[in-house]
């Protein structure tokens, strides 16, 4: 199951409807539309110094491999590696820009998919603005509540007395 990150802004109140409109949850697993499109994917985000650094580091790996003069096979697989490499580091440029725009992390939560962790984020949320419960009172612990005095060299332990 993946983790599912929360990231807010510090001025948002955690139970808040619009803090949780405003809200954006990052999953922590591969991303297929990174691995197909790169560049692309972080530009319909709206991630946009992330998808310029991709398409930097894409064009020269390109560069690079027209300048070694890389048989069509190599640079395929290298394509390759560079886009699984992608696909899965665009959870962490997601959250790397998010906590670059003051969005910092703060929640994570495991969960199936993406309802699941919004089902369960909501739910942490309204228990933290619900009212705390009252602490329980303290219990004795057994040896205190002993009926006969302390056996041994400390006699003073004794709770009659």
């Amino acid at each position: 199951m993946p983790t599912y990150t929360l990231h807010l802004t510090d001025a948002d109140d955690p139970g808040s409807p619009e803090a949780l409109d405003r809200a954006k949850l990052v999953p922590d697993r591969f991303i297929w539309p990174a691995f197909w499109f790169s560049a692309l994917w972080f530009f319909w985000h709206r991630l946009w110094l992330a998808g310029l650094l991709v398409l930097v580091v894409e064009v020269g790996v390109w560069a690079l491999g027209l300048a070694l003069n890389l048989s069509p096979l190599a640079g395929f697989v290298i394509a390759l590696l560079l886009a699984w490499l992608i696909g899965l580091e665009a959870s962490s440029l997601r959250r790397w820009t998010y906590e670059r725009r003051g969005r910092p992390i703060r929640d994570a939560v495991t969960a199936a998919d993406i309802k699941e962790a919004e089902v369960k984020l909501v739910g942490r949320w309204v228990a933290e603005r619900a009212a705390p419960a009252p602490a329980p009172a303290p219990r004795m612990p057994p040896y205190a509540r002993a009926e006969s005095p302390a056996l041994g060299l400390f006699p003073e332990a004794d709770p009659r007395r």
